[in-house]
C-alpha cells in the first residue's frame, strides 16, 4: 500500500509533502481462497490509522483512497471497508481494472508527451494486468487480466523453488495474453509500462534516466535481467541484488509478464516514467475538487472517456454514439424538474446513450439485447460495478418493448431502481430518434413543459423527416412515463 499527500500549485503541478509504502500483501491467500486473512486486515487497519494521522497533522482537506482487485474481488472486503471506515473516517473505494487504467494514464500523459502517437500502456499490480492502448485524447481500448504478480507466484508455487521450470511455467503462462482482434487495426509506438516492479527492473537493467524522470530499458536488457534473476533463489535476490524482500519472489513473475506484453507491442524498448495509479488518483482528485474537466464533474468526464473507449471496442457509430449523448444530457438537464433524478443518474444516462447501439458489433437483429449483454459483462471507469446493470438496462430499453417485470433484468432492480431506468431510457428514446438517420440533422434541441405537453424545439440542419416518423414512435415511451404529451414545437 502507498500513502501519498501533496499540495498543488496548478492541476498539473504538485509537490510531495509525505509518503510512505506499506509491505502488506493484501492479495496474500486472497487470489486462492477468495477472502483476506485476518492478519493482513488487521495490518491494513493499523496502516490506515498512521495515515489518518498524517492526514490530521498535515491539514489535508481532500482524500481519496482506492483499493484494486485483492479487495474487489474478496467475499470480505465490504467487511474491510466497514472497518477502515469506522476506524478511520476514509472512506476506501475499490475500483475496477478499467478505472486503474484511466488512473495510470492521467498520469503518465502528465509526464510523457504522446503527441500524435498511440502508446500500449501496462499496468502490472500484484493481481492483474491492465493493457491499455492510449494518446493524448484518452484511452482507445482497455484490458485487465487477472495476471498479476502476486497471483502469478500463488497460483504456480508449485513449482516455485525450482527456478528454470517456474520459468518456462511463467513463459507458457503469459504466452496467453493477447490483444483484441477489434483493436488490431490501431498501433502503438512503444510501450510505457508503470509498476514497481518494471521500476525495480529498470534499475537492474542500468536503463537511462530523462530529466523528468522517465527510464528506458531495452528489451535484450530486460532479457538478461530476467535470466539473472531465473538462476537466483529468493535469498540471493536480496542480498545480491538489494531487493525487498517484499518484491523479491514477484519481480521474477513479473519480469515475464512485461516481456511478453512487449513482444506483443513490437517493442524493442519500454518507457518506464515511475509513476502510476497514486499519481493518477492525485490529479484526478485536483481536477475533481477545481471543477476543471470540461464536461461535468470529473468523474462524469472519466465516465464519457470510458463509454468511447469501450464503444471503439466495439466499433460503435462514434459520432451518432456522440451526438445521442449530448442530446440526451440536454434533455436531461431541461426536464430536471419533470424527472427528478440527480448527477449519479444523468451520467448513467450519458454512459447507456454513448453505448446503446453496441450491440450491433454482434447483430442488428436484437442489438439492444445484444448491448445489455456486453455492458453487463463490462467496466466503465467512474461507473461501480453495482450501477452497471442500470447502465446495461437503460442502453436496453432504447428500442423495442418498454420495461416489464418478466424482464430478468428489471426485475432484479428494486422499485426506486426501476423508476430511474425507467424516466432515463424514456429520455434516451427520444434522443435517440432525433438522430435516426445517424446524419446528425438535428443539431440542438429545447424543451419546454407544462402541465400537459413536453414541447420540443429542435434546431434542424436539412429535411429531418425521418426523425419526426421515429419521435412519434418512439416518443410513446416518454408520454406514459411522464404523464404528458410529446410534440414538436413546428406541429
Amino acid at each position: 500500500m502507498r500513502f501519498v499527500a501533496a499540495e498543488f500549485s496548478d492541476l498539473q503541478t504538485f509537490a510531495e509533502l509525505a509518503f510512505e509504502r506499506v509491505p502488506v500483501r493484501l492479495g496474500h491467500g486472497a487470489f486462492l481462497s477468495g477472502r483476506l486473512t485476518s492478519q493482513s486486515m488487521d495490518a491494513t487497519i493499523e496502516a490506515f490509522r498512521r495515515f489518518r494521522t498524517s492526514l490530521n497533522e498535515l491539514g489535508i482537506l481532500h482524500v481519496r483512497a482506492v483499493a484494486t482487485s485483492a479487495v474487489r474481488e474478496s467475499a470480505n472486503g465490504a467487511e474491510l471497508i466497514e472497518r477502515i471506515l469506522d476506524e478511520t473516517d476514509i472512506r476506501l473505494e475499490p475500483i475496477s481494472g478499467s478505472e486503474e487504467a484511466r488512473l495510470v494514464w492521467l498520469a503518465v500523459r502528465n509526464q510523457i508527451e504522446f503527441g500524435d502517437d498511440k502508446w500500449l500502456l501496462v499496468d502490472l499490480g500484484g493481481g492483474s494486468v491492465e493493457v491499455s492502448l492510449v494518446d493524448d485524447s484518452g484511452i482507445l481500448w482497455s484490458e485487465s487480466h487477472t495476471m498479476g504478480s502476486v497471483r502469478l507466484l500463488e497460483e504456480l508455487s508449485e513449482v516455485a523453488d525450482a527456478p528454470g521450470k517456474f520459468r518456462n511455467l511463467l513463459a507458457e503462462y503469459a504466452a496467453t495474453l493477447r490483444i483484441p482482434a477489434a483493436a488490431r487495426h490501431w498501433k502503438s509506438v512503444g510501450l510505457i509500462a508503470t509498476g514497481g516492479n518494471i521500476e525495480a527492473l529498470a534499475r537492474l537493467a542500468g536503463g537511462q534516466t530523462d530529466p523528468a524522470g522517465t527510464r528506458e530499458i531495452a528489451l535484450t536488457d530486460l532479457r538478461a535481467v530476467i535470466d539473472t534473476l531465473s538462476r537466483m533463489s529468493y535469498g540471493q535476490r536480496v542480498s545480491n541484488l538489494g531487493l525487498r524482500k517484499d518484491r523479491a519472489d514477484v519481480i521474477l513473475p513479473a519480469s515475464v509478464v512485461y516481456e511478453r506484453l512487449a513482444v506483443l507491442a513490437a517493442a524493442e524498448r519500454i518507457l518506464v516514467p515511475g509513476i502510476g495509479v497514486k499519481e493518477g488518483v492525485l490529479l484526478d482528485l485536483a481536477q475533481e475538487v477545481v471543477g476543471a474537466s470540461g464536461y461535468g464533474d470529473a468523474r462524469e468526464r472519466a465516465v464519457y472517456d470510458g463509454a468511447v473507449s469501450l464503444g471503439r471496442r466495439y466499433l460503435f457509430d462514434e459520432n451518432h454514439a456522440r451526438h445521442v449523448a449530448e442530446l440526451a444530457r440536454s434533455l436531461f438537464d431541461q426536464l430536471q424538474d419533470l424527472h427528478g433524478l440527480d448527477a449519479r443518474d444523468r451520467t448513467i444516462l450519458i454512459a447507456s446513450s454513448l453505448l446503446h447501439d453496441v450491440g450491433q458489433y454482434i447483430s442488428f437483429h436484437k442489438h439492444h439485447k445484444h448491448s445489455l449483454y456486453l455492458i453487463q459483462h463490462s467496466e466503465l471507469p467512474g461507473v461501480a460495478p453495482n450501477t452497471i446493470p442500470l447502465v446495461a438496462a437503460v442502453a436496453r430499453y432504447h428500442r423495442r418493448a418498454e420495461p416489464k417485470e418478466s424482464h430478468e433484468i428489471y426485475a432484479a432492480l428494486g422499485k426506486a431502481e426501476r423508476t430511474r431506468v425507467s424516466r432515463l431510457a424514456a429520455i434516451l428514446r427520444v434522443a435517440d430518434a432525433l438522430d435516426r438517420e445517424h446524419l446528425q440533422k438535428v443539431t440542438r434541441v429545447s424543451a419546454l413543459v407544462d402541465d400537459e405537453t413536453v414541447v420540443l424545439a429542435p434546431e434542424t440542419a436539412g429535411n429531418f423527416l425521418l426523425e419526426q416518423w421515429a419521435l412519434k414512435k418512439k416518443g410513446r415511451m416518454f408520454e406514459r412515463v411522464f404523464g404528458r404529451k410529446l410534440r414538436l414545437a413546428a406541429e
